[in-house]
């Protein structure tokens, strides 16, 4: 092997952890060669009182064997193979450790907080959650898992819509629950159905209107513009918001538990279900 692709080697085997002296002796003796300690402090290049140490760990490690000798001992590497094997097992193992102290150590996070909280007996009355993340979502799930009697919400079809009905929505219904739903008719979104992407149609729109109405949801359809809102049992708000100064919208979601202003909420949802369109009543505008 050249002298530049042994540097680059040693480069490499530094960056997964060994020392810069590991590293020479061992792409030494990674040319398979039976070798003695002085041999391989020649080839090397490294010092002399460091070898003995490095050879003692590499055999204790299993990635030599020692052979003894009537004169001296002599080194060989073994299998590559069996050596990788070795140091992936050792850094899953250390990666395992690492990751079950940190659940341990979060798990009394938890338990902290959940004791503070319950000590203190708080809520959060209001809550303002910025940005793209899996933390939006998780958020509006989870008050949405806390309903117990009715879910009303005011929601327009973006991105990319699927015509299957939400497993929680179904849950929620089967409970006894009930959910009230306006939709704006508005066609900016795409449908998604057996793995194809298609652009939205009026009828399209019907259709998932449908499906979702077949698992018990009630639902009504509204040509102008509304907020984005879902009230939770007449005593939570979760509003989704867009900053409309940056195109391309940068999001904020609002969570309000105040049962007044979910009051007036509920009288603002009230006031356009009865302006909304039944799904017969729009399909017969589209004729």
């Amino acid at each position: 092997m050249p002298k530049s692709e042994n540097q680059d080697l040693i480069e490499k085997l530094k960056e997964i952890g060994f020392s810069e002296y590991k590293a020479k002796v061992f792409v030494t003796l990674a040319k398979g060669k039976i070798m003695s300690a002085s041999e391989i402090v020649n080839e090397a290049k490294i010092i002399r009182g460091s070898i003995y140490d490095i050879l003692k760990s590499f055999v204790k490690l299993g990635y030599c064997n020692e052979i003894e000798t009537n004169r001296i001992l002599q080194y060989q590497i073994i299998d590559p193979d069996i050596i990788l094997d070795k140091i992936v097992n050792q850094h899953q193992k250390e990666i395992s450790e690492s990751v079950n102290r940190i659940k341990n150590t979060f798990t009394s996070v938890k338990q902290l907080y959940s004791s503070t909280n319950e000590a203190e007996d708080k809520q959060i009355n209001i809550e303002i959650i910025r940005g793209f993340n899996k933390h939006r979502i998780s958020k509006y799930k989870e008050l949405l898992l806390s309903a117990k009697k009715e879910i009303c919400g005011l929601y327009k079809f973006k991105g990319l819509v699927s015509s299957e009905a939400d497993s929680l929505a179904k849950n929620f219904i089967k409970r006894g629950g009930r959910i009230r739903t306006i939709y704006k008719t508005g066609l900016d979104f795409k449908i998604s159905r057996n793995g194809n992407v298609y652009e939205a149609t009026h009828e399209q729109l019907i259709e998932i209107c449908r499906e979702f109405e077949s698992t018990g949801e009630q639902i009504k359809l509204i040509t102008q513009d509304i907020p984005n809102l879902t009230i939770i049992d007449g005593e939570s708000v979760f509003i989704n918001t867009e900053d409309l100064r940056k195109v391309g919208s940068s999001q904020a979601d609002i969570i309000l538990r105040k049962s007044s202003f979910a009051r007036y909420m509920m009288d603002l949802f009230d006031m356009y279900w009865s302006q909304a369109l039944t799904i017969n009543d729009y399909k017969k505008t589209l004729s």
